[in-house]
């Protein structure tokens, strides 16, 4: 090889929903990836009606996401990861794509499993995420990403137990479903405070903690996923890599803008050339 050329980017593969506006889903995520010099590739996986202000309506994509990720499946080697979010499909459907996923074994792998959009129509609930990680999971090395309501629908409990709720049993049934981690994230916890938790069959370790900052933004559990999976394509590990990407969304939250002067707040582009994501690693 060359010694002057630049290395290939490593390819990062996301499988999700279509937000038309990019305030989340896989414009967000594309968006993300490329800022950390990742190539993004991605198969929708939900189509959806939706803008800064709501989303009000998701559909199953037109052409099969399974043929779509067969025909990627010559990119698919070396340094490449997948990140897994909202999903529409049937579950016949949805266990092709799994099949297909065991297939490629993809080295990095996360899911950052969606009841719903942040504002608008539902999409699923906690019985329809047990019946997902059934047919994901067991394949392994899946670090999932819920919030902690998320994470209370997928145990079973009610809705007022969301803030409340112990984190170990919150993400025991992950655990017990397959998922090699969890990272729960804080941000619906009570408190000024914000803190991420990481956690394994070996025990919970607390992430760096940060104060709460005001307002509501579109797209952050999408942002944080998508910087997860190309901070680990970049070789910073696990841990760090959920610490540095929500040190970065936090870096950012000043930056998000309403195109139009319109709906709910999201995350603007980044200017310029980004940082060193060895940054992370020190």
């Amino acid at each position: 090889m060359d010694a002057t050329r630049p290395s290939a980017p490593p390819v990062a593969l996301c499988l999700g929903g279509m937000d038309p506006s990019a305030g989340a889903g896989l414009l967000r995520d594309a968006l993300a990836l490329a800022e950390l010099g990742c190539q993004p590739m991605a198969v929708s996986l939900a189509e959806t009606l939706q803008n800064g202000l709501a989303c009000t309506r998701i559909e199953a994509p037109g052409l099969d996401p399974v043929q779509r990720l067969e025909t990627l499946a010559p990119h698919l080697a070396g340094r490449w990861g997948v990140k897994l979010s909202l999903c529409a499909l049937e579950p016949r459907d949805f266990r092709r794509l799994c099949v297909t996923l065991r297939h490629l074994a993809p080295p990095l792998r996360i899911w950052d499993p969606i009841l719903a959009p942040s504002a608008g129509v539902g999409l699923h609930d906690g019985g329809d995420l047990r019946r997902m990680a059934a047919d994901l999971l067991p394949m392994g090395g899946w670090v999932v990403s819920p919030n902690r309501g998320e994470a209370a629908a997928f145990a079973g409990l009610p809705p007022e137990a969301i803030r409340g709720a112990a984190p170990e049993v919150l993400a025991a049934p992950w655990l017990v479903a397959g998922a090699s981690a969890v990272w729960l994230k804080g941000g619906h916890a009570p408190g000024d405070l914000v803190q991420d938790l990481w956690i394994t069959q070996e025990g919970i370790m607390p992430l760096e903690a940060a104060p709460r900052l005001p307002g509501q933004r579109r797209g952050t559990g999408c942002l944080l996923s998508a910087t997860w999976l190309g901070l680990r394509l970049w070789g910073l590990d696990d841990r760090a890599a959920a610490v540095e990407s929500a040190r970065r969304l936090r870096e950012r939250w000043n930056q998000a803008f309403s195109p139009g002067g319109a709906g709910r707040p999201m995350f603007a582009p980044l200017q310029g050339r980004p940082e060193s994501v060895a940054r992370g690693a020190r």
